[in-house]
């Protein structure tokens, strides 16, 4: 069970109202059954049109929804069509409030109300820094993001999709071009990645286009990576009848094509691009650094943990988290009659071989099947844990080797709503040092079962709320249901082996210690090099991981604060309920009831479940 501290009580309790939705008590006459259920049913086909005409404007969305009507087509990266879309976010929510009564409507659109005012504030909030994003890096940056999207996300069941697949290789030189032109604007205003990100993207896109038809011979056994994967996509069709071996060999000759004279010149602009910027980048790692570099910070932590908390209190919570945890680490190092101090300790499970799988394709296997299997194994307690299940499937996978170097430990990739694709959690394993087995669990549990893949299938299943807010999403909430995931196995008996309980630990000591670091490298101008060290120091993590750790926060500012205080919250209320329901308490329905409404700020989950509690008395 999770001990809070008394700041942390308090942090929560003066930030739980800011930078969320706006409370409203409906002021109105109060109207039959009959009037609501005809404006709610009104207004919730209208924020459905406008999810439709959202998604229609941006085809690689319509793509990761299952949607194939501008298939061969990418999304417009242009700052003309960022504004475009502030506009029309802004005029639907003009639109909604002339036109529909918000004390006319039930409980659930009342919300949806509230979360599409909402979601303007946050897109008005963050225009002014649309461009300090970094557009090449090594955790999200384009240059990846083109061929793990035509791997992951375009899937060829037909050959009008492969025909798509070769329009959209076509139209990669636009594409790619116009983020170089975002970047080198970027640039000319002091928006350019740290030094150390450069070699990381420079080896990214060189790798897209390393082997045929860059170089090589023809015969599949030297591909390029777009090429081996659209290679392997015809073949399935031929295979199954849908393509002739002729027509699936034509196909791939107009991709090698395509490769040659859109993506190879595009990808070699780009290498051009980072070459010159590399020339100029500096050391200088936090968002301090950039053109309003205070303001930028503050409201990246805002729209990341949907509290008003600041860098300060931030970073004193994330002290006292790993305070109190280093504590429970202690408890168990004296279990298992280790002899020696909590960093000697550490050093111990980063080095004795029993805890690492071998660096080889064998070890890489054993390590995805122990992770499957930890996902089977809690696929059957379920039951005990919830009564809502999601119908979409889950598997795992190793991140692919074009990205696998730069890309982080750990994610997961949201199913096709139309069951075309299913939730994938995808483990890095590069280098199997930086993958202890003492967390495979974790790890498991925390991207698969019972954590992203349960909240996010199940949200987007949902029955009853708009499509906005089934394919939307607060990182606090998501990233903290998927810290809380860790912990709640512990209460089912998993983690019964002390080292595997000791991998829980080091798990949420790793995000406690994200709050010191993030806010440590963007508010205290911390430099990489310190933040590393509090993480070797504190963590028992290998020096890889916390080098790739930190590297990731620095591009990535306020993303890391949201899973201690997402988790942080999940469990406070469940405490909460516990307390004041007592026998009557049923963990089932506490996790019906913070899933039940898609992924919604802090704040309102709090709402959500305080009205429970008050419905349970009465």
């Amino acid at each position: 069970m999770i001990i809070r501290t008394a700041l942390a009580l308090a942090l929560f309790a003066t930030a739980s109202a800011c930078g969320t939705p706006t409370h409203r008590d409906p002021g109105g006459p109060a109207y039959s059954a009959e009037a609501v259920v005809a404006e709610s049913t009104r207004l919730n086909a209208w924020f459905e049109q406008k999810f439709d005409e959202d998604v229609a404007r941006d085809p690689m969305r319509q793509t990761y929804l299952g949607i194939k009507d501008r298939y061969g087509e990418w999304t417009d990266p242009s700052d003309a069509f960022e504004r475009a879309e502030l506009d029309f976010q802004r005029a639907n929510v003009a639109e909604m409030k002339a036109n529909f009564d918000f004390d006319k409507l039930d409980h659930q659109t009342q919300l949806s109300w509230r979360l599409a005012e909402y979601q303007l504030e946050r897109a008005e909030a963050a225009f002014p820094f649309r461009g300090h994003d970094y557009t090449f890096n090594q955790m999200f940056g384009i240059q990846s993001g083109i061929p793990a999207f035509l791997i992951n996300q375009h899937k060829v069941a037909t050959p009008s999709d492969a025909e798509a697949y070769i329009a959209r290789l076509e139209g990669v030189r636009d594409y790619l071009g116009q983020h170089v032109a975002n970047a080198r604007e970027a640039a000319a205003k002091g928006i350019q990645p740290p030094a150390f990100v450069y070699d990381y993207v420079l080896s990214d896109a060189r790798g897209v286009i390393t082997g045929y038809p860059f170089s090589g011979t023809g015969d599949g056994s030297d591909d390029s990576p777009l090429m081996a994967d659209f290679r392997e996509k015809t073949a399935a069709l031929a295979t199954s009848g849908a393509l002739t071996e002729e027509a699936a060999d034509a196909l791939n000759a107009r991709a090698a094509d395509a490769l040659k004279a859109s993506v190879g010149p595009a990808y070699e602009a780009a290498i051009e691009e980072l070459a010159r910027q590399q020339l100029n980048a500096n050391a200088d790692d936090g968002a301090w650094k950039l053109p309003d570099g205070e303001a930028y910070y503050n409201m990246r932590l805002a729209q990341m943990t949907t509290t008003g908390m600041t860098a300060e209190e931030i970073h004193q919570l994330g002290l006292d988290e790993v305070a109190r945890i280093q504590d429970e680490m202690k408890a168990i190092m004296a279990e298992v009659g280790f002899d020696g101090s909590l960093k000697d300790f550490f050093e111990f499970m980063r080095t004795d071989p029993r805890f690492y799988k071998p660096n080889t394709p064998e070890g890489k296997a054993a390590y995805l099947a122990e992770a499957e299997a930890a996902i089977a194994r809690m696929k059957g307690d379920l039951p005990k844990l919830f009564n809502t299940f999601p119908k979409a499937d889950l598997e795992v996978k190793a991140v692919e080797a074009f990205r696998e170097k730069s890309a982080g430990k750990a994610f997961y990739s949201r199913p096709a709503p139309d069951g075309s694709r299913p939730g994938t959690y995808y483990a890095n394993l590069y280098d199997m040092v930086d993958m202890p087995t003492y967390q495979l669990e974790a790890l498991a549990f925390h991207e698969g079962i019972p954590g992203h893949h349960m909240q996010i299938a199940i949200a987007q299943e949902l029955e009853g709320i708009p499509s906005f807010r089934k394919y939307g999403g607060y990182t606090a909430y998501s990233e903290g249901w998927g810290l809380y995931s860790e912990l709640a196995p512990k209460e089912m008996g998993y983690y019964a082996d002390p080292y595997s309980d000791f991998g829980r630990l080091a798990m949420e000591i790793w995000r406690a210690a994200r709050l010191v670091v993030d806010t440590g490298i963007h508010s205290r101008k911390w430099t990489r090099e310190q933040a590393v060290q509090y993480l070797i120091d504190n963590t028992p993590n290998p020096q890889g991981d916390c080098e790739k750790a930190i590297d990731r926060y620095i591009v990535m500012p306020g993303q890391a604060t949201a899973y201690k205080i997402g988790m942080l919250k999940i469990v406070e209320l469940r405490e909460r309920a516990r307390a004041q329901l007592g026998d009557a308490f049923d963990i089932r329905e506490f996790h019906d009831i913070v899933l039940r409404d898609g992924a919604v700020p802090l704040a309102v989950l709090e709402e959500t479940v305080d009205a429970w509690l008050a419905s349970k008395k009465t």
